[in-house]
């Protein structure tokens, strides 16, 4: 046993330099009660702070846990993976199991096996972090803490499933020694942080120590994306079905619920808060949040939820679990500029929602689903302070987060800002997709020309022509944007694989039920019990990433200094290779410019595939350091052994890539500049040319703003969509990783480009299931068009399956989904099994297709006569709607009209058009 290890003295007092001896159960603390009956906290550091006399933000939490009623005593290594540390805690925390675990020493503690030090202690272990930074700088920055504070101190430490707590000091000098001339820097303990620590958790402890038929629990729901039909939205997850089975799992285990009318139903009624109740709890925030709020959205009265003097929230209440749905962040019609933009305070109704939230004596909250607008909020991306929208709506309470497992990036957030214990779930099972029965005969002439190749000549020719006829007159030739004058082996080639990658196709069978995969009922009761729940990876089971099984378990993601990893690095040459393929297919050149789209949950899951095929389209490829799967570096690989030009590109990532990967903006700037610097010719090297080529959106904001512009089809709408997508990507990000504001530069960028390239690594999903697809791919379109610009090549890269990545145009994905899920009636099908969610899925696939149609005009006539004969054409699609969520049918029959009326949808079929006449 080392004896470096400190533990509290029996008269109660923290003495860093009593060496290791078995603690007494009395150990003392200040705040009364009898010293038997309090809960221990034990909280682990560093030596090195020990014999740097720097302890004082770790004496301070101490004394705030005694202060709160805890027994709180501190134990300190050189690392928690010295020889024999670990060992020592694990029998440490078996003979005394301490009510939480507050650790601040950095990075992770998990060993070779899997394990980690305090695997034996069954109660949350929570994470501190302790900054390098001033405390001015933390202040006046957007991101919380540096990338490094990030890394060692979140990001790293959330693999062992630490709950991150928070920051509790800052670094600073301090006075100047008069002999030494010397200003020691040191850790300075930042009371308002420890105390909000400490609070968070005394509310943990207080959810573990309340019997479960007296907790009260809140479910909340989401309304994204803010229309009437689309109550309860949740990636891949039924979240109505899902709370329902949350319930019956409550009750099963000892909650006092209720009976009730179906969620649908139920939500629609409203529960009422006096305005005059809002006024006294508003006036508990920080006065700048008060008057934020007060200059943005006027006085309370005024909001729309505010009816007879009192707050109107949709909610119902099953025994003691209160279900609501989350209110809208701002005015409906900026809904999805709202959404991600950090910038935009919360209206009245919002903050309302959660400050009676408060006032109902929760012990926790439940958050069905990917995901809401909370974590969104504004303030910095991690380290909160009080003045945070996210830390100031819900402080301390308790926050249990069901979440797709493959979305690592937006779990994340919610884990970073709301302190959230993000749960695992499966996303739907996948099914195979079947040739749908309009292309049966062409398959049959292309099964029959395969056997005439070679054996009849005369034959082979006729065929060919049928062929070529048969996919005009079934909309694939257009599909594939084949010219009349394309030879007969790029045609037959082409059409045959897009049959085959129809039948290949999978598309995920109806929604998830929470509590149906394995694991995830253990997790989330854990959870509601205060213990600790085991950590698991985010990823894609579909992708090969058997080991995100079991769901249930607290996501964790990256290591961002790790990216792009090995394996990663040679898959993202793969996808290089194949996206010049295509081109050189397509144009017989290679691309001028290029504009990648990155984003950060996609370098999360597939630890940097699609950064590493931009670098190496450029001719770079990243180092790493010996014996570490951490990049150092880059090197340039040589014209001769690269065999081409290198790519001219620009990066356009999102908001979350910017905050989470710094690093990688950095590196490629860093190569574009040593480029520069090469003697090689500007049609081998266009890196000759000095550019910004990494652009993003401004510090603290995400999302691209489009607001109803994409919905709305007028050239003027368009206009405006491409104009959100310029200014959402107007801020270059240089070597220094300083984010400078450039809209010249992206315009220029956007103007030189040739092609532009998204890659989906996603087998789960497709390019109609969520609105993020349209607005940045079709937006780069309204964009260029926004500028006077020819639209150039759009791609769309699937690596969903690693072994064979597909480049093709956003055209022929997008017919390949709707030929082959959303024109499916298997698909259909599936959805109906899930009553108001599934109708409201089924009018979300319209929604995105019309968004494509509008931005970058890339949806053909024809795809839109296929889905709405396999929707409103079919009685009993149009009956399930009408029965379960007769608004997403008006929706649907509006929109329909809308597209006809734009001209962005033209029907061949004089059926379809009597529909829609006789529906108006």
């Amino acid at each position: 046993m080392p004896d470096d290890i400190s533990l509290p003295r029996s008269d109660g007092s923290h003495d860093a330099a009593t060496r290791a001896s078995p603690p007494p159960l009395w150990g003392g603390v200040g705040g009364g009660g009898h010293p038997e009956s309090r809960p221990t906290v034990l909280v682990t550091f560093y030596r090195s702070y020990l014999t740097a006399g720097d302890t004082a933000p770790i004496d301070a939490l101490i004394q705030a846990l005694r202060d709160k009623g805890f027994t709180a005593y501190g134990a300190f290594a050189p690392s928690l993976k010295a020889p024999g540390v670990a060992s020592w805690l694990a029998a440490h925390l078996t003979t005394n199991p301490p009510a939480a675990v507050l650790n601040a020493t950095a990075f992770s503690a998990k060993a070779d096996d899997g394990s980690t030090p305090f695997d034996s202690a069954d109660c949350p272990v929570f994470q501190v972090a302790l900054s390098t930074a001033r405390r001015r700088d933390w202040v006046a920055s957007d991101r919380g803490l540096s990338p490094a504070d990030l890394a060692m101190h979140v990001v790293l430490p959330e693999v062992d499933g630490r709950l991150f707590a928070g920051l509790i000091s800052h670094k600073s000098p301090g006075k100047r020694h008069p002999e030494l001339q010397f200003s020691r820097f040191a850790h300075r303990a930042d009371a308002e942080r420890i105390a909000a620590v400490v609070n968070r958790i005394e509310a943990w402890h207080r959810l573990s120590t309340t019997p479960a038929a007296e907790r009260q629990l809140a479910v909340i729901l989401s309304t994204y994306p803010g229309r009437a039909h689309q109550m309860a939205h949740a990636v891949g997850l039924d979240a109505l079905a899902s709370t329902e089975a949350l319930l019956t799992d409550l009750a099963a285990n000892g909650y006092a619920t209720t009976e009730g009318p179906p969620l649908p139903e139920a939500l629609t009624q409203t529960l009422a808060w006096p305005l005059t109740d809002y006024l006294t709890a508003l006036a508990t925030l920080p006065e700048p949040l008060r008057d934020d709020l007060a200059k943005a959205w006027g006085a309370p009265e005024s909001d729309p939820s505010v009816k007879d003097q009192a707050f109107q929230f949709p909610a119902t209440r099953r025994g003691n679990i209160l279900i609501a749905l989350q209110p809208e962040r701002g005015d409906t019609q900026t809904r999805d500029n709202d959404y991600h933009d950090l910038s935009r305070t919360p209206r009245h109704a919002y903050v309302a929602f959660y400050l009676w939230l408060r006032s109902q004596g929760l012990h926790a909250a439940i958050h069905m689903g990917a995901h809401g607008t909370l974590e969104w909020l504004p303030g910095k991306s991690v380290a909160l302070s009080d003045t945070c929208w996210p830390e100031a709506l819900t402080g301390p309470l308790p926050i249990i987060y069901p979440f797709i497992v493959n979305d690592p990036g937006e779990a994340a957030q919610a884990k970073r800002r709301i302190g959230a214990v993000t749960l695992g779930h499966l996303p739907p099972p996948m099914t195979t997709s079947t040739l749908p029965p309009e292309l049966a005969n062409l398959e049959r002439l292309l099964d029959e020309y395969s056997t005439a190749d070679g054996l009849d000549p005369a034959r082979r020719t006729r065929l060919i022509a049928t062929i070529r006829d048969e996919a005009a007159a079934s909309g694939v030739a257009e599909d594939l944007g084949l010219p009349p004058n394309a030879t007969p082996a790029e045609a037959i080639t082409r059409i045959d694989r897009f049959v085959c990658d129809l039948k290949e196709s999978q598309f995920g069978h109806g929604l998830h039920i929470y509590g149906q995969g394995p694991g995830e009922r253990e997790g989330l009761l854990s959870a509601l019990n205060g213990r600790k729940v085991p950590p698991g990876p985010a990823g894609s089971p579909n992708r090969g990433r058997s080991d995100v099984l079991p769901t249930g378990r607290n996501l964790f993601s990256v290591d961002p200094r790790a990216v792009p990893s090995r394996n990663a690095h040679a898959q993202g040459v793969k996808l290089a290779e194949e996206l010049i393929r295509r081109h050189l297919q397509d144009h017989g050149d290679y691309p001028r410019g290029l504009v990648v789209d990155l984003w950060g949950s996609a370098t999360m899951r597939t630890a940097g595939e699609e950064f590493a095929m931009a670098f190496h389209l450029a001719g770079l490829a990243p180092k790493w350091d010996d014996g570490s799967a951490r990049v150092s570096g880059f090197e340039i690989l040589p014209l001769a052994i690269l065999g081409r030009p290198r790519i001219d590109l620009t990066l356009r990532v999102s908001g979350l890539f910017r905050d989470v990967f710094p690093g990688l903006a950095q590196l490629f700037e860093a190569g574009a500049e040593a480029l520069s610097a090469r003697d090689e010719t500007p049609d081998d090297n266009p890196y000759t040319t000095r550019a910004a080529r990494v652009f993003g959106p401004k510090p603290g904001l995400y999302g691209l703003g489009m607001g109803t512009a994409a919905d709305t089809f007028t050239d003027e709408a368009r206009h405006a969509a491409g104009e959100a997508w310029l200014n959402a990507s107007s801020w270059a990000i240089g070597t220094d990783g300083q984010s400078t504001e450039n809209r010249a530069g992206i315009e220029a960028r956007v103007l030189k480009a040739d092609a532009f390239v998204h890659a989906q690594d996603l087998p789960e999903t497709d390019v109609l299931m969520a609105t993020d697809y349209a607005a940045h791919e079709a937006g780069f379109a309204a964009a260029v068009a926004r500028l006077g610009g020819q639209t150039p090549t759009l791609y769309h890269l699937d690596a969903t399956r690693p072994d064979t990545p597909r480049a093709c145009t956003l055209t022929e994905e997008i017919a390949r989904v709707v030929r082959a899920r959303a024109a499916n009636p298997d698909w259909a099908k599936g959805m109906m099994n899930h009553g108001y969610r599934g109708a409201a899925e089924i009018a979300a696939t319209l929604d995105h297709m019309a968004a494509f149609a509008h931005l970058a005009q890339v949806v053909p006539p024809h795809l839109f006569d296929l889905y709405h004969d396999a929707t409103l054409g079919r009685d009993e699609v149009r009956d399930f709607l009408t029965r379960e969520n007769p608004a997403a049918l008006q929706a649907m029959e509006d929109l329909f009209r809308r597209l006809r009326d734009a001209g962005l949808w033209l029907t061949r079929r004089n059926s379809i058009a009597s529909k829609l006449e006789g529906a108006a």
